[in-house]
C-alpha cells in the first residue's frame, strides 16, 4: 500500500512516516499544499493523510481539485486542530472520507486508515473500461469489442494503470516508477512493453486506443484530438 503525507510540521510528519513505515507501508511525503497536490495528481495512491492548515492552498482547496477538477476517488483523511462542527462539515463537503483532529494517537491514525482502505476496497469498481476496452481487475481478464485478450503478466499491470489514469497523458518516469519502483531497468525496456501490449491491445483492430505522447509518456484513449 502506499500512502502520501502532506504535513507542514516536521516533527508530525516524521512522526507518521516512521510510523506508517515501520507498519509496511510506503510513503510518500510534502510539506507544502502544491507540492502535495502535484504527488497527488502524478502519482498513484492508496490514500492520502492531509492536513488543513498549509503554505500555499489549504487541504480544503486540494481534496476539493482531486475530486472536482482531477476526478480522482482516492481516500483521503483530514487531519486539523480545527475541531469544531463547521469545520469537520467543510472537510467533508469538500470530499475528504475521515477527519481527525490533533493531537492524536498514531495507533488510532493507522486504524483510521485501515478503515478507510476497507470502505473504499469495498466499494471500488472491478471492471475498467475505455472505449470498447474492459478490464477486469478481479478475474484479470481483458475483453475489446467482444474479442478475449491475453497480455502478458507484465502487460496486465501496465493496462491497469493506463485504464485507471484514462484519458490523461501518465509520464514515462511515473510507468518507471509503478512498474520498477527505484530499480528501473534500461531505458528501452518501458518501450518494448509498451509495444508488447499494443501489440495485443491495437493490432487487430481498425482504432487504436494506447497513444505515445512523445517525449512525454503514454495515453489510453479513444479521443487524442487534444493532443
Amino acid at each position: 500500500m502506499r500512502i502520501l503525507i502532506v504535513e507542514d510540521n516536521s516533527d508530525i510528519l516524521a512522526n507518521v512516516l516512521d510510523y506508517l513505515q515501520l507498519k509496511g507501508y510506503t510513503v510518500d511525503c510534502a510539506q507544502d499544499g502544491l507540492g502535495g497536490l502535484h504527488l497527488a495528481v502524478t502519482h498513484a495512491y492508496d490514500l492520502i493523510v492531509l492536513d488543513v492548515m498549509l503554505p500555499g492552498i489549504d487541504g480544503y482547496q486540494i481534496c476539493k481539485r482531486l475530486r472536482e477538477d482531477a476526478k480522482l476517488d482516492i481516500p483521503v483523511i483530514m487531519l486539523t486542530a480545527r475541531d469544531t462542527l463547521d469545520d469537520r462539515i467543510q472537510g467533508f463537503n469538500t470530499g475528504t472520507d475521515d477527519y481527525l483532529v490533533k493531537p492524536f494517537a498514531l495507533s488510532e491514525l493507522h486504524a483510521r486508515i485501515q478503515a478507510v482502505l476497507r470502505r473504499a476496497k469495498g466499494s471500488r469498481v472491478h471492471e475498467l473500461r475505455v472505449g470498447d476496452l474492459a478490464f477486469d481487475v478481479e478475474t484479470l481478464q481483458v475483453r475489446r469489442a467482444g474479442r478475449t485478450l491475453r497480455p502478458h503478466p507484465f502487460g496486465l499491470r501496465l493496462l491497469e494503470i493506463l485504464m485507471k489514469k484514462s484519458p490523461a497523458v501518465v509520464r514515462r518516469e511515473e510507468l518507471e516508477r509503478e512498474l520498477w519502483g527505484d530499480n528501473c531497468p534500461d531505458s528501452d525496456s518501458l518501450r518494448s512493453h509498451i509495444h508488447q501490449l499494443r501489440q495485443v491491445v491495437d493490432k487487430s483492430f481498425d482504432s487504436p486506443l494506447l497513444h505515445t505522447v512523445h517525449g512525454i509518456g503514454y495515453r489510453l484513449a479513444e479521443n487524442t484530438d487534444d493532443l
